[in-house]
């Protein structure tokens, strides 16, 4: 079985464990359609799958880094961390990847080019790579 991220949510611990093919689908072809440039958003979980991306207004991005304001966030109790690409090939968190990591969330995804379901890799709080099952059809 996958290594499990727990991240707090709404008081109660949550385990991460899986993503949704149609959410890893989505936030593939919207690393490519952004590429050049950085694709960035928030990850929504349920029952320990992420399920979704929510897109945070004002993001801002460039061939160069993604700046996500997070205080133009929601209230969201289904929020466990953060997805972002990188133009290059290397899925690797850089020093301001590591630092959102420790603000923000349990579990991170980074999208590095081609962005196929080879090129992306998960993470903990610490920049730890941890393993998520692609789930098909969750419940």
């Amino acid at each position: 079985m996958p290594m499990s991220i727990r991240p707090c949510i709404g008081g109660q611990v949550q385990e991460i464990w899986g993503i949704d093919r149609e959410a890893l689908e989505f936030i593939l072809g919207a690393s490519r359609s952004s590429h050049p440039r950085e694709f960035a958003g928030v990850l929504r979980a349920e029952r320990g799958v992420i399920r979704e991306v929510l897109l945070l207004p004002g993001t801002l991005s460039s061939s160069e880094s993604a700046v996500l304001r997070l205080h133009m966030m929601p209230i969201d109790p289904s929020a466990c961390g953060s997805v972002h690409s990188h133009p290059s090939t290397s899925p690797a968190p850089s020093g301001p990847d590591l630092g959102l990591f420790a603000k923000f969330g349990r579990v991170h995804l980074i999208v590095a080019a081609p962005y196929d379901e080879g090129s992306w890799r998960a993470y903990d709080h610490r920049g730890n790579g941890v393993k998520l099952k692609i789930v098909e059809n969750p419940v």
